[in-house]
């Protein structure tokens, strides 16, 4: 799909999800939840969309704002669509060790606002040290697995459940959750 900002969209298309990131697995996990959610299909435009926080966020606070963040400048970039979503994994810790989670962020074109945090799962002590040392837990993981790019594939949760549990259907999870205002507007005010 051209990423390019469509100046003639209408209401007789498929409506337009602008995803703040080009991560197949960030805007596939999108069309699924929404896909599902709703029972109808979408135009899904993944674009770059700064997330204005660390390349690895830390803690829930700078890893929600990197997700609002990034549907915001998404809203900003393609004002015409219907739903802005980001998603931004971040990493954290407790006196078990340092564990990953990811918050989503949904804004509809009404002002409607959703979000939803996945599950969260510990990371073996090797790759804590990487990430520590300055290394994103993408790059890390492909550094101590031997993987290249996989947050683009399976991620973290991929690799340590064995394929099990891959990115997407983890992102889906969340996605749908931060949906559920717009399922229930009746119960969920604007702002």
């Amino acid at each position: 799909m051209n990423f390019k900002k469509r100046q003639n969209f209408t209401a007789t298309e498929k409506s337009l999800i602008v995803v703040g990131s080009k991560n197949p697995v960030k805007i596939n996990s999108t069309e699924d939840a929404f896909t599902l959610a709703f029972s109808r299909s979408f135009h899904i435009n993944g674009i770059t969309a700064a997330s204005g926080v660390p390349d690895q966020p830390m803690g829930d606070k700078e890893t929600l704002l990197g997700a609002k963040n990034r549907a915001l400048n998404a809203q900003k970039t393609f004002p015409e669509a219907e739903y802005w979503v980001g998603i931004e994994g971040g990493l954290d810790e407790d006196e078990e060790g340092m564990f990953a989670f990811a918050w989503v962020y949904v804004v509809g074109k009404d002002g409607l606002s959703g979000q939803a945090k996945t599950a969260t799962f510990y990371i073996p002590q090797q790759v804590r040290e990487l990430v520590k040392s300055g290394m994103e837990l993408g790059h890390a993981d492909d550094v101590f697995y031997s993987q290249t790019n996989s947050k683009q594939g399976g991620g973290s949760v991929g690799i340590l459940t064995k394929g099990k549990l891959e990115r997407r259907g983890y992102y889906e999870q969340a996605v749908l959750l931060a949906l559920i205002p717009f399922l229930n507007k009746e119960h969920y005010q604007i702002g």
